[in-house]
């Protein structure tokens, strides 16, 4: 056993295969061997210097991890790069302009929070009776209990439902505390 693992390591060595080395000066191999009868690739990377595997490229990874077939080539990593690179610059550019707008007064500050409400006035003129401009006279009193009578009703609920189907109303059953 002990000659079959050490024949294994050093055939290893023998027959890798070096796919690429990214900017970080990190070694990718792949190696195709036969596992419970099926060829499997297997994919590593030997790191230069310190083992930081924040140094592997996304590129990389997906490669590693079998999300791509063929390996980064050295062109689509520059030109990956050099995107990169542009992004962050138009990312400064961006928030230098905004910088400006706000101190000189075009752009003002939006605020996010649960004192600002959505304007829903223009949502509910789509709907006839519902505008809130719209003055009319008294409504007729509804066949359905108020708000107030409800909550009367939820103060004397018992811990079982009653009633008869006719008098159900969704959501006002709540099971015993």
């Amino acid at each position: 056993m002990a000659k079959r693992l050490m024949a294994r390591m050093l055939g290893m060595f023998r027959s890798r295969t070096q796919v690429g080395v990214d900017r970080a000066g990190n070694n990718y191999f792949s190696l195709v061997e036969e596992v419970d009868g099926a060829m499997k690739e297997k994919r590593w990377v030997e790191f230069k210097g310190d083992r930081d595997p924040t140094t592997v490229p996304v590129e990389w990874i997906c490669w590693l991890n079998g999300q791509r077939k063929k390996a980064p080539t050295p062109e689509e990593l520059t030109e990956l790069e050099a995107r990169r690179e542009r992004v962050r610059l138009n990312v400064e550019l961006l928030k230098k302009k905004e910088e400006e707008e706000r101190k000189a007064g075009v752009r003002p500050v939006k605020k996010i929070g649960k004192a600002d409400s959505p304007n829903l006035r223009s949502f509910t003129q789509q709907f006839p009776g519902t505008s809130v401009d719209q003055k009319k006279g008294p409504e007729p009193k509804p066949n359905h209990p108020t708000d107030a009578e409800d909550a009367r009703a939820d103060n004397d609920r018992s811990s079982e439902p009653t009633g008869t189907g006719a008098s159900f109303k969704p959501g006002t059953w709540l099971p015993p505390s």
